[in-house]
């Protein structure tokens, strides 16, 4: 652990519900500090000692003058094969740019930064790492199995990755084309990204475990002609069937199908999948065709806008929405958040128990850290697997310096109790970090006490696969935290606290609302492929010149930022976004269902679940006594065309929905009566059929209480 810093504060200080505010980097004895809450900041922190610093920082990266800052930044901190002399153009449109009869619509005034600079990805997470230093450990890639893991140096992948690079152009694959990655957590999968990045392709990860049917319909948004895949993956001590899902995707796609070439990596060398779902001619061993090429390939010259990579995230429609990302911006920020939120220095390990499926693998396993030439992880497990001591074994094992992850996944642990974490040797941590959904005090302070030991940072942060970087986050070294807050924007971000039925900003502490941005970012998402009249309506139009989360938020009496969830139609379940419409389709798909409602509700373990409301069609006839049966056959339908992520928790077959007189379905009911608040339903005048309320209360505490 870090030292403790020599200046000893006063008492600790509180919020005004008496919560504690946390000063990393601060240590009280016990006498000066009844709550033993204060932890030290670590002492070569980038930023800090206190807010005052921070706050000087942060006004150099906003504003008029901030060009400047964002120039220097990123000329020191990437290698430019041409170098820029524009900084940014574009902003979020007014409403008067918004109106439909405007001759220079939203989308014809792109945001852009560096514009007429040119670099390439790869060559600043990879190459320039390799030629320095090339024995550095780039990636610690811990196994499903305990004991099985490898340390893969930057000298190491740039040779991986020059030769799938070369193994794509073989295949055909040119600039501006799209390649879909579905690939489990292997070491692999940063050098099929890097790969990708590195001939100019834009690559479309996708989660492994979504469905054929999820993966059938990426594949076919963005025209991929190549799929990478694995013959199978490993978690918790089980195998999946990597290889068959994407089999089944590519035969759903049907004449429609792009892929012409498929590259397997042989994960488990599984004989079934080599003898029973191999296609010559179309599917290719990984490890035969990076044999057969040259062993270095030239990084293709991007301009700092082309595309790097797209990633398919949920929102109010049942249509994912495939997020583009541009090349300098999202570097930019991908690599000044690993260095600043997670206070990283040379010789660091860090560690983020993402997966690469997600934005948070995306950013803070491979170009974050990568880009900043330090070491990363790939853990390939569970928190449980075989024990629930596995991750504490991994930090002790490897001497990991950040360690980031789910709330949920300390939920999970707090629950099993701290036994499990106090037999490990975790002195290397300095800074832990939250992902995902806010993180209840609870949870906060579990993880501070029994695995940061009260001597790390805690870094709860917020972002999104929009945002493409953090936004919203203490820094190490000058943030004092409360647990639940995700406290100050990051560098280069202006909030808005944005009133939600008049649009209006809303001024002072103690106010909540919904979370806006006044100005774009670096790493910001420059549209939805293929749709960017969709991106202008689903983040800039709601609220004129700012960008909108899609989160309400609130600002306290000490001007910190508390996340309060989603506002529209998305559930967050451990961290998975997916829209209710999504989960409402796929039950529909059952040719029983007549009609259903989604909602998301809290949960102490994955932070909200999937509950489901179904009506059956009238011609559909069944006995009550196989109703188990056939709730077990919905929640079986949602994990096989969404993924097992989406299962519902609860399925409640009702025989109808409170609607009003229209017929809009009014969902807030459900979601009070499920919370337990059937009581407290408020004025049900607008229900056409009061009745059904009732109905639906009782089948709920039926299905709770048995």
């Amino acid at each position: 652990m870090a030292s403790a810093a020599s200046n000893i504060p006063g008492p600790a200080r509180h919020d005004s519900q008496g919560i504690p505010m946390h000063a990393p980097g601060r240590r009280l004895t016990t006498a000066t500090n009844p709550h033993k809450h204060i932890h030290p900041v670590p002492e070569k922190s980038h930023v800090g000692p206190d807010i005052e610093a921070y706050k000087a920082a942060h006004s150099d990266t906003v504003g008029p003058h901030s060009d400047a800052w964002w120039a220097q930044q990123a000329r020191d901190n990437l290698t430019w094969i041409k170098d820029f002399s524009i900084v940014r153009t574009g902003g979020f449109p007014s409403a008067e740019e918004l109106k439909e009869d405007n001759p220079n619509p939203p989308s014809t005034l792109p945001i852009t930064w560096f514009p007429d600079g040119a670099l390439n990805a790869c060559y600043n997470c990879v190459d320039r790492h390799a030629f320095k230093n090339p024995d550095l450990t780039a990636i610690i890639y811990e196994a499903d199995e305990p004991g099985e893991h490898q340390y893969i140096t930057y000298g190491m992948l740039l040779n991986e990755v020059c030769r799938v690079a070369n193994v794509l152009k073989d295949m055909g694959v040119k600039k501006g084309d799209t390649v879909t990655i579905y690939l489990p957590m292997t070491w692999q999968a940063a050098a099929a990204f890097l790969a990708c990045a590195r001939i100019g392709a834009i690559h479309s990860a996708v989660f492994a475990g979504f469905s054929a049917e999820s993966l059938r319909d990426r594949i076919l948004d963005c025209g991929s002609t190549v799929l990478i895949t694995a013959d199978e993956g490993r978690r918790g001590g089980r195998s999946v069937a990597t290889k068959v899902i994407a089999d089944q995707a590519l035969k759903e796609c049907g004449d429609a199908n792009p892929v012409k070439h498929v590259l397997v990596l042989s994960r488990t060398g599984s004989k079934t999948v080599a003898e029973q779902h191999f296609t010559p001619g179309r599917d290719v061993w990984w490890h035969e065709a990076v044999s057969n090429v040259p062993s270095y390939c030239p990084p293709e010259v991007m301009n700092s806008e082309d595309g790097l990579f797209i990633l398919y995230t949920s929102g109010s429609t049942g249509k994912p929405k495939g997020i583009l990302h541009t090349t300098g911006g999202y570097l930019l920020g991908a690599l000044l958040t690993v260095k600043y939120v997670f206070d990283v220095h040379p010789g660091d390990k860090f560690a983020c128990m993402a997966d690469i499926g997600w934005i948070t693998g995306h950013t803070y396993i491979i170009y974050g850290p990568l880009s900043l030439g330090t070491t990363t992880t790939f853990f390939e497990s569970t928190p449980v697997y075989p024990s629930p001591s596995r991750y504490w074994e991994t930090v002790s094992k490897h001497g990991l310096t950040q360690f980031y992850s789910s709330p949920t996944a300390v939920r999970l642990l707090r629950k099993l109790g701290h036994q499990h974490v106090q037999d490990h040797d975790l002195s290397s941590l300095r800074v832990l970090g939250s992902v995902g959904e806010p993180i209840n005090p609870e949870a906060w302070n579990w993880f501070n006490e029994h695995v940061g030991k009260g001597e790390c940072a805690i870094v709860d942060t917020f972002w999104q696969t929009e945002t493409g970087s953090i936004i919203v986050t203490p820094l190490p070294g000058a943030i004092e935290t409360k647990p639940g807050s995700a406290t100050v924007p990051f560098f280069g971000i202006e909030t808005e606290i944005v009133d939600s039925m008049s649009g209006k900003s809303l001024e002072g502490d103690n106010i909540e609302g919904v979370l806006c941005i006044k100005k774009p970012w670096p790493s910001i998402a420059r549209t939805i492929w293929g749709d960017h009249k969709r991106f202008v309506d689903t983040y800039l139009r709601p609220y004129p010149g700012y960008y909108f989360t899609g989160d309400g938020a609130g600002r306290d009496e000490h001007g910190y930022i508390w996340i309060k969830g989603r506002v529209d139609d998305v559930i967050n379940v451990s961290g998975h976004r997916m829209s209710t419409a999504e989960v409402e389709s796929a039950l529909l798909l059952h040719n029983g269902v007549a009609e259903t409602a989604v909602i998301g509700t809290s949960d102490e373990m994955t932070g909200q679940a999937v509950n489901a409301f179904v009506t059956m069609k009238p011609e559909f006839s069944y006995d009550s006594a196989i109703e188990p049966a056939l709730i077990k056959e919905l929640v079986l339908q949602v994990r096989k065309i969404i993924g097992p992520f989406a299962a519902p928790k609860r399925i409640f077959i009702v025989t109808d929905l409170p609607k009003t007189r229209s017929g809009k379905i009014i969902r807030r009911i459900l979601r009070k009566i499920v919370a337990g608040e059937g009581d407290q339903l408020g004025d049900l005048s607008s229900v056409a059929e009061p009745e059904v309320v009732d109905v639906i209360k009782q089948k709920v505490a039926d299905s709770m209480s048995a």
